[in-house]
């Protein structure tokens, strides 16, 4: 090892990527940030020192934490001649972002020829834990280079949980995790839909089951802030979502397992990007299913007559 000081770089500071540099500057003070899109970059001008390759990154800094939005682009940072592994100074590689399986362990096989640790350790928590510190990371590989980025794992995250050796197993736990948010968020729409139909009162239909056993990540922050306001800015768009459930698809083939509900809810995103785009948030996953019914599940929007005042009440 050189006997220069330990450095770190962040490669793709986009929806997550950005929150998640921006906590880590306050523990690695000198991170290096990498974008190929110029205005990303400029976000931390006078902030941190900014690269436009990967393999500028990484013949510079010795690990680097990538947050990347679709499999092409981490085949293209990593695994291409031009990729952080043409550099020369890397040593371990923080893989955050969610590509299934076999492509982490692809290119965990590439960094190992390399001489280059990979740490496979995707979060969830979605852009606002981000910008609080509070993301969950599941994460797998070596376990003495995995010791060594923990404490800047730390800065943004309220959860971590060590999974083994084996790179491919965060990201199957991640695959589980995100295909049970894309099917709240897509039922949840549904019966909503459905109870604005029958003249319910949207916030109070959210009431009632976030006081119950209906509760869950869409009933309480991604349909309240994001989609009865209709601003539909969760931060995640549809076609990463859909990315992912065609993962998990791919991992029911792999085992011969039927995944009926999954292919469902990859086929009802596939749907969403069909009527309006890869590139809409994700919560406008429920925009599909408001236009058969005529109605828009918005706040002080229903069917029937006005909400009672004071008709719930918060119990003491």
């Amino acid at each position: 090892m050189s006997d220069r000081p330990v450095s770190v770089g962040f490669l793709g500071v986009g929806a997550i990527g950005r929150p998640i540099a921006e906590r880590m500057l306050d523990q690695a003070p000198a991170l290096m940030i990498c974008d190929l899109n110029a205005q990303a970059r400029s976000y931390f001008d006078g902030k941190a020192t900014t690269v436009a390759s990967a393999r500028a990154l990484a013949d510079q800094v010795q690990i680097i934490f990538a947050c990347l939005p679709t499999l092409d682009s981490y085949r293209a940072a990593i695994l291409s001649p031009d990729g952080i592994l043409a550099g020369g100074r890397i040593r371990i590689f923080v893989h955050i972002g969610t590509t299934g399986p076999e492509l982490a362990r692809d290119m965990a096989a590439a960094c190992a020829q390399r001489g280059v640790a990979m740490i496979d350790a995707p979060v969830t928590g979605g852009p606002h834990r981000a910008r609080t510190g509070d993301l969950g990371v599941m994460a797998s590989g070596p376990r003495a280079p995995y010791d060594e980025v923990e404490p800047l794992i730390q800065s943004y995250a309220r959860s971590i949980t060590y999974l083994g050796g084996d790179a491919g197993q965060a990201q199957i736990m991640k695959l589980i995790n995100n295909v049970l948010s894309a099917a709240n968020l897509a039922v949840a729409s549904e019966v909503l839909v459905l109870g604005m139909k029958a003249g319910l009162d949207p916030e109070q239909m959210l009431q009632v089951v976030n006081a119950g056993t209906g509760q869950n990540s869409a009933t309480l922050t991604k349909i309240p802030d994001h989609v009865l306001p209709r601003t539909f800015d969760y931060g995640g768009r549809l076609e990463v979502v859909h990315k992912d459930l065609a993962a998990m698809v791919r991992q029911a083939d792999h085992f011969g397992l039927s995944a009926p509900f999954s292919r469902l809810i990859s086929a009802t995103y596939q749907t969403a990007i069909d009527e309006d785009g890869p590139d809409a948030d994700m919560t406008a996953v429920i925009c599909h299913m408001e236009r058969p019914a005529g109605v828009e599940v918005s706040t002080g929007q229903h069917d029937g007559a006005p909400a009672t005042e004071g008709l719930i009440r918060k119990m003491n």
